[in-house]
């Protein structure tokens, strides 16, 4: 059975407005981009290198600019040119530990970004030319991502993404905040964005203005609500600079190759190109279209165009971010012209400091209860998918086991994992490639007479 078989057999469930070719009036395509991205925390992967490395407030204002300008080249990229699928690139976490020893062997500080830069720029041009050019990349997809697996990796993608949303946005505590004044706001969050969804629905035609525009309504009722509880600190947009330029690699700052980083960042990027296909499927899910083999290579080329592009601009690799599937599903739109906004918009954050530090004044409870639902609608979409599948007792192990392997790298104590071979921790440290891998190989390994 061919690989979009499955997923053709399962009818429609969400109703799209826009298809991805269909066009979008401007202003409509400029709102929903700018939604698209206030629900992203583009920030959060450079603000934690820069504040482990000791970045100067300057130094890291320009690695926190670099990382939103690189994710906006990267969503054109992919969304209009190379992939043409509606897709969000921003900084995957993935290579967050990764990225800091090998700074940090270089003597740490701004200074050992350039080792790092020196080691992404290689295996950036690898994964290009693990698509179009050698076509590669569908051969293995075709051969190790049947419908099963690609359920599976959907699953695994909305399952292991809500202890994050929880554990980092909503029970992590910060300045004056409390764990249930957290939890206040993200419910609040999450339960008008769930009311604009089911009003929306119920009012047919006349609702989908509710649809387009439930994560904007719900993330302003859950700033509105923190506002009134202290907890919502705009200082940053009064400091951030208006307009200022990222740096960039060998003309703003030295590069340096280590062969044993090249090799590190190598692995670092297989982990996070088994991410991005996840994402991938995902998208693929809520649009009812199975993605083509020539999306797939060209996916691969335009992920290793947009990680080289983020090098050079002196960032971290991008990869597709999966809340943006669930808003997807949740808006209707899958017009590529949001996207094309979304990135265009992500660019200009990255120029215009004050427009990126309003982004970063949204309190993390409430990007938090969004997120939660989002990954709801995600991991649906998901089951979903594999429904088509015969749920027999392998196909069940299949299925499951790569959960509870994702919900294992999402928990697993810190101190433990420090205590792992580098490596291990690396594709521990992305709970959704940990996951996928594990749909890969069990679906590999465990016989099955006929197997699909």
């Amino acid at each position: 059975m061919a690989r979009g078989d499955t997923m053709e057999s399962v009818a429609p469930e969400i109703t799209l407005i826009a298809q991805p070719d269909d066009p979008l009036p401007l202003g409509k395509a400029a709102l929903l981009g700018l939604q698209h991205v206030l629900a992203m925390d583009v920030y959060i992967v450079p603000f934690i290198i820069a504040s482990v490395l000791a970045f100067s407030v300057g130094d890291a204002g320009a690695f926190i600019q670099s990382a939103f300008v690189a994710a906006g080249i990267a969503t054109l990229i992919q969304s209009q040119l190379l992939m043409r699928l509606p897709v969000v690139q921003g900084p995957s976490f993935v290579p967050i530990g990764a990225v800091l020893a090998i700074a940090f062997g270089a003597g740490g500080g701004i200074g050992g970004l350039s080792a790092v830069i020196g080691a992404l720029i290689p295996g950036a041009i690898l994964v290009m030319l693990l698509g179009s050019p050698t076509k590669l990349f569908h051969r293995l997809v075709n051969r190790f991502v049947p419908p099963i697996v690609g359920g599976a990796i959907i699953i695994v993608v909305g399952v292991a993404l809500m202890p994050v949303a929880l554990k980092e946005s909503v029970f992590a505590v910060h300045g004056t905040a409390t764990v249930g004044g957290n939890i206040i706001l993200a419910f609040i969050a999450a339960a008008v964005l769930v009311g604009c969804m089911l009003a929306g629905m119920a009012l047919g035609a006349k609702g989908n203005w509710l649809r387009l525009l439930s994560v904007i309504i719900a993330l302003l009722a859950g700033s509105l609500a923190a506002a009134f509880m202290g907890q919502l600190d705009m200082s940053g947009v009064t400091a951030a600079t208006w307009f200022s330029m990222p740096r960039i690699a060998f003309l703003n700052l030295d590069v340096t190759f280590s062969l044993s980083a090249m090799l590190t960042m190598l692995i670092v990027y297989i982990v996070v190109l088994a991410e991005t296909t996840g994402t991938w499927f995902a998208v693929g899910a809520v649009i009812d279209k199975p993605l083509s083999d020539e999306q797939l290579d060209r996916g691969a080329t335009g992920e290793g165009l947009g990680c080289l592009i983020s090098a050079l601009l002196c960032s971290t690799p991008v990869t597709g971010y999966s809340s943006n599937a669930g808003i997807i599903a949740i808006t209707g739109i899958a017009s590529r012209a949001a996207f094309a906004a979304a990135g265009i918009f992500l660019v200009l954050f990255g120029l215009i400091g004050k427009l990126s530090a309003v982004i970063a004044s949204i309190p993390g409870p409430v990007i938090g209860g969004v997120f939660g639902v989002l990954c709801v609608v995600i991991a649906m979409n998901g089951f979903r998918v594999v429904r088509g599948t015969p749920l027999t007792e392998r196909n069940m192990l299949v299925i499951g086991l790569p959960i509870l392997m994702a919900l294992f790298a999402t928990l697993a104590p810190p101190d433990f994992v420090k205590t792992l071979p580098d490596i291990v921790q690396y594709i521990l440290g992305s709970s959704i490639a940990f996951g996928a891998v594990w749909a890969i190989v069990l679906h590999q390994i465990l016989p099955n007479a006929g197997r699909p």
